[in-house]
């Protein structure tokens, strides 16, 4: 069904223009045969149309392709900073974070003093290396100049859970 529609929409827009100007002609056009129409191939089709198929033609013009954004791209960072970051977690299970959300565990999910909730952030570590992109769902932290309160899970995510705070870098991503 696919073929024939893409067949008869060819047809269509080719009939009309310069590069077919026998196909509009009612006698070629009554030659063509319903078993044409139906081939499996379209530009099979297309030379039985036009004629042996054994003659060179002119190349079909060709559309531009739209161009689309990778589907694996990574997210523009908007901004970036560097700081101490810190994570709470079990005294607050089931209890509720500034945006309403009830706070779960194992979440990667993080406090921010000000930046929108919702905001995605990836965080890394800089002892280790780790990184993790976590949710601002939450304000905080409240503590000296720590710039980011990681919930459970992500501190897990990047080893900071034994030592209770680290230096990190965090990155704003772009919102998709």
């Amino acid at each position: 069904m696919r073929q024939t529609f893409s067949l008869g929409a060819l047809v269509l827009l080719l009939s009309g223009s310069a590069m077919l100007p026998g196909l509009a002609d009612s006698s070629r056009a009554a030659s063509l045969s319903t078993s044409s129409l139906s081939s499996p191939d379209p530009e099979l089709a297309i030379r039985e149309a036009e004629g042996t198929g054994l003659e060179e033609s002119a190349p079909a013009p060709t559309l531009p392709l739209p161009i689309a954004p990778e589907p694996n791209a990574a997210p523009r960072v908007l901004a970036v900073k560097t700081g101490q970051a810190s994570w709470y977690g079990p005294g607050f299970y089931g209890g509720r974070t500034a945006n309403g959300e009830r706070f779960t565990r194992g979440t990667l999910t993080a406090a921010h003093r000000h930046l929108p909730f919702g905001t995605k952030v990836r965080v890394t570590n800089l002892w280790n290396g780790r990184s993790a992109v976590v949710r601002i769902n939450d304000r905080g932290p409240f503590h000296g100049s720590r710039v980011i309160d990681l919930a459970h899970g992500a501190a897990s995510v990047l080893g900071l859970t034994s030592s209770g705070v680290a230096q990190v870098k965090l990155e704003v991503l772009e919102k998709h």
